[in-house]
Order: structure tokens, then sequence, then C-alpha cells
């Protein structure tokens, strides 16, 4: 079976090629990046919601709450159980300029909260796409240059972040509570 050795591979020639991004002011900007895709960025866009969109918006603030307690149960359990090494753990040189804050790789979780919280709230405020999606990509790809994640430990993020936001909206939909 040489599927797993080949991910393996792949994953950490990636990260490497990925971290040789990380210059001063890459570095500065995807730190800032990640730093917002810490919950600082959604929180504010949770709370806001209301102001920008009307009080029935407050319906999405609830949603994308319940949603964010979903993905960080689901990330923080795969964590306790796979115990991957992140890449800088791992033995791979790489330039950090950010420190990860907690000790596993697998899934990444701000990936995965950024790509959920942008589908449940695009979902009932489509105009936020162009905002949210560029957002996304950059927190996803901070995780990448900072040397933080493996690649398939964003795309499982992903993934997963894309599975529970879609079965939140579709929970939504049918209990009707659609805006």
């Amino acid at each position: 079976m040489r599927t797993f050795p080949t991910v393996r591979h792949w994953d950490q020639a990636t990260s490497l090629y990925l971290n040789r991004i990380n210059h001063a002011w890459t570095g500065g900007l995807f730190a800032v990046v990640s730093r917002l895709g810490d919950g600082w960025a959604w929180f504010a866009l949770i709370i806001s919601l209301p102001g920008l969109f009307g009080w029935r918006a407050g319906f999405t603030a609830l949603l994308m709450l319940a949603n964010g307690a979903v993905c960080t149960a689901l990330y923080k359990w795969m964590k306790q159980r796979i115990h991957r090494p992140r890449p800088c753990d791992a033995g791979l040189v790489l330039h950090l300029t950010v420190a990860p804050l907690d000790r596993f790789s697998f899934p990444s979780g701000h990936t995965l909260h950024a790509v959920s919280f942008t589908i449940v709230a695009c979902a009932f405020h489509p105009v936020l796409a162009w905002v949210l999606v560029p957002f996304t990509v950059l927190v996803a790809m901070s995780r990448l240059v900072l040397g933080l994640h493996y690649p398939s430990d964003v795309l499982v993020g992903a993934a997963l972040g894309s599975l529970v936001a879609v079965l939140t909206v579709a929970l939504a939909g049918a209990l009707g509570m659609g805006q």
C-alpha cells in the first residue's frame, strides 16, 4: 500500500515549497490573516450581522454560533485522537512567523471554521461572498505558508467545514428557519 507514503511525501514537499513564500512582508500579512482567523474576524462578523442586514440576520448569527460550536468540538476531538505532529515539529526545517496554538496538526481548525462560517453566512447573505471567500482562501493559505499545517490538514479541514456548513444550512431549511 503506497498511498500513505505518497501522500506523506507530497505533504512534506508541498509544505517546504509553500513555506519559502514566508518572507518579511508575506509572513507579516499571513500572520495577521491567521490571527484574524483565530476567531476575531468571525466574532466581529457574527456581532455585526444584525446591524448590516437587519434584525432577521440575528438568525444567521445564531446559526453561525451553533455551527462554530460543532466545528470546534469536531476538530478538537479529531486532534486529540489522531495526534499528527505539525510540520514544524516533525523534522521539517521551516521558517515560522507565528507559534502554533496547539500541538497537533490534523485537521486545520482555522480552515474548518473559515470555510464553514463562510458557507453559512453566504447562504443567507450572498453579498458577503465578495469579502469572505477571498478571506477564507487567505486563512487556508496562511496555515500552509506559515508552516503550521500540511496541505492535507487544510484540505480535510475545508472538506469538514463544508460538510458541517451544508448540514447546518440544510437543517435550517428543513425546519423552515431560512430567511
